[in-house]
Protein backbone atom coordinates (compact mmCIF):
# COMPACT_ATOMS: atom_id res chain seq x y z
CA UNK A 1 0.00 0.00 0.00
CA UNK A 2 1.21 3.48 -0.84
CA UNK A 3 2.05 5.65 2.16
CA UNK A 4 1.47 9.40 1.92
CA UNK A 5 4.39 11.54 3.07
CA UNK A 6 3.90 13.43 6.32
CA UNK A 7 3.53 16.73 4.46
CA UNK A 8 0.53 15.40 2.51
CA UNK A 9 -1.08 13.86 5.58
CA UNK A 10 -0.64 17.09 7.54
CA UNK A 11 -2.23 19.02 4.66
CA UNK A 12 -5.29 16.75 4.77
CA UNK A 13 -5.72 16.93 8.54
CA UNK A 14 -8.86 18.84 9.43
CA UNK A 15 -10.04 19.20 5.83
CA UNK A 16 -13.62 18.47 4.75
CA UNK A 17 -14.18 14.84 3.68
CA UNK A 18 -15.42 15.85 0.21
CA UNK A 19 -12.26 17.88 -0.33
CA UNK A 20 -10.08 14.99 0.84
CA UNK A 21 -11.83 12.56 -1.51
CA UNK A 22 -11.34 14.99 -4.40
CA UNK A 23 -7.58 15.36 -4.06
CA UNK A 24 -6.50 12.08 -2.43
CA UNK A 25 -6.15 10.20 -5.79
CA UNK A 26 -3.62 12.77 -7.01
CA UNK A 27 -1.74 12.70 -3.71
CA UNK A 28 -1.60 8.90 -3.99
CA UNK A 29 -0.31 9.16 -7.56
CA UNK A 30 2.38 11.59 -6.44
CA UNK A 31 3.34 9.30 -3.56
CA UNK A 32 3.53 6.32 -5.92
CA UNK A 33 5.99 7.88 -8.37
CA UNK A 34 7.78 10.21 -5.89
CA UNK A 35 8.70 12.58 -8.74
CA UNK A 36 6.45 15.65 -8.50
CA UNK A 37 4.45 17.72 -6.07
CA UNK A 38 0.76 18.56 -6.28
CA UNK A 39 -1.00 21.79 -7.20
CA UNK A 40 -4.49 22.23 -5.73
CA UNK A 41 -6.57 24.72 -7.67
CA UNK A 42 -9.74 26.38 -6.43
CA UNK A 43 -12.17 27.48 -9.12
CA UNK A 44 -14.92 29.41 -7.32
CA UNK A 45 -17.11 29.72 -10.42
CA UNK A 46 -17.60 26.09 -11.32
CA UNK A 47 -15.91 22.89 -10.23
CA UNK A 48 -14.60 23.83 -6.81
CA UNK A 49 -11.27 22.15 -6.11
CA UNK A 50 -9.10 20.25 -8.55
CA UNK A 51 -5.64 18.79 -8.10
CA UNK A 52 -2.94 17.73 -10.52
CA UNK A 53 0.69 16.69 -10.49
CA UNK A 54 2.98 19.65 -11.04
CA UNK A 55 6.45 18.89 -12.36
CA UNK A 56 7.67 22.31 -11.21
CA UNK A 57 7.10 21.31 -7.57
CA UNK A 58 9.34 18.87 -5.73
CA UNK A 59 7.82 15.68 -4.38
CA UNK A 60 6.12 16.20 -1.03
CA UNK A 61 5.10 19.79 -1.80
CA UNK A 62 1.51 20.99 -2.12
CA UNK A 63 0.80 24.41 -3.59
CA UNK A 64 -2.65 26.01 -3.50
CA UNK A 65 -3.73 28.28 -6.33
CA UNK A 66 -6.88 30.07 -7.52
CA UNK A 67 -8.04 29.74 -11.09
Amino acid sequence: MIQLPDSYQEYLDGKDEKFVQTIRPILMQSAADKLHGVRVIYNPGSTGHQAHLDETLPYGTIMEDID
